[in-house]
């Protein structure tokens, strides 16, 4: 008799074109005002405004921070290596978009 295996999987779809601020970008991924900061110091983000009180994030940048923290408290990857892992990841993402260019290179 075959096990039948039940995944749930949990999400948000977030428009792009959504702007959040510090404390709600926190809000929805569950990062410290902290990390978020640290992060954007590393380069990982780039937040529009001057001042950590005047950052807009974009929609995109949410699922950027929730893998942030996901490698922070699960593989306690430090904040410049986090900024790495994303780079990392983008050009994953961007090579398998566009498998031509991934055989050119």
């Amino acid at each position: 008799m075959k096990e039948s295996v039940t995944t749930y999987l949990e999400g948000q779809i977030v428009n792009e074109e959504v702007e959040f601020t510090l404390v709600e970008l926190c809000q929805a991924s569950g990062a410290s005002q902290d990390e978020v900061t640290l992060w954007v110091a590393e380069g990982a983000f780039a937040p529009h405004g001057a001042e950590p009180h005047e950052w807009r994030f974009s929609g995109a940048t949410l699922r950027r921070v929730r893998t942030a923290r996901r490698l922070a408290h699960d593989l306690e990857i430090n904040p410049p290596g986090i900024a790495l892992v994303l780079d990392l990841l983008d050009e994953i993402d961007a090579l398998r978009a566009n498998p031509r260019r991934a055989r050119s290179a």
